[in-house]
């Protein structure tokens, strides 16, 4: 019996049924090899300290950072940060600072998913964009699942202060760094070092950060619950 030649249209449904479905096998990937990523441990050897500086780790659900009192005997970050010395749009004093890091367009010009344009996300799936730092102005942030306090030794601290410091370029000589407004009340952006992509995103540096610094962190955090998922809810 003569084996049967495929009609030409039923080759074409077959492809075109694969290449709509690529896109959901490539995120299926992704969503796995994060998980997996997330779940090897760094640093699992690491006790909480009884005493040292108590930090935060913020989520949003999709982005994170890591929140850090304004002066401490380790660091006062308004050297840094000049905003961070400065009176909010409520007139308070800021007692505390969130640091996360970013892609440049996204953080200034994308407000919500809606602003998001199909050609900055797809340059960002291909090529990836310029790193950008946020820093918000809190006061007195209590905890919450989404403000999850955990306590550093010094020592640690001052890891984590150093790593933060890397993401910064040199500042102008005898000039202020540039601050770039931000559609977030009371944040603030500047100019950071690194480049984003989906395999180095926003949380990916909160999670190296925080490893860097000696904290118990996944080896590979691309979304905000593989860092959160290290760091315990406070209790209620």
């Amino acid at each position: 019996m003569a084996a049967q030649i495929p009609h030409p249209l039923k080759r074409w449904r077959v492809w075109l049924a694969g290449a709509a479905c690529a896109p959901l096998l490539l995120l299926a990937a992704f969503l796995l090899a994060a998980w997996i990523g997330s779940s090897l441990p760094r640093n699992a050897d690491r006790s909480e300290p009884a005493d040292g500086i108590t930090i935060m780790v913020e989520t949003n659900g999709i982005h994170t950072g890591i929140v850090m009192p304004v002066s401490s005997q380790v660091k006062d970050w308004r050297a840094t940060f000049p905003t961070a010395g400065l009176p909010r749009a409520d007139g308070q004093y800021p007692t505390h600072i969130a640091v996360g890091w970013g892609e440049k367009e996204v953080f200034l010009n994308t407000p919500t998913w809606n602003d998001l344009s199909i050609s900055t996300a797809l340059r960002i799936v291909f090529r990836g964009g310029d790193g950008l730092l946020r820093v918000a102005h809190y006061v007195r942030p209590a905890p919450s699942p989404h403000h999850r306090p955990i306590r550093l030794s010094e020592g640690e601290y001052a890891r984590l202060v150093a790593r933060i410091g890397e993401a910064l370029p040199p500042a102008p000589a005898g000039a202020a760094r540039t601050v770039y407004t931000s559609y977030e009340p009371n944040a603030v952006h500047y100019d950071a070092t690194g480049h984003y992509t989906l395999g180095n995103t926003c949380n990916q540096w909160v999670g190296d950060t925080l490893a860097f610094a000696g904290i118990e962190m996944g080896r590979w955090t691309p979304l905000a619950g593989g860092v959160m998922k290290w760091i315990p809810e406070p209790p209620r």
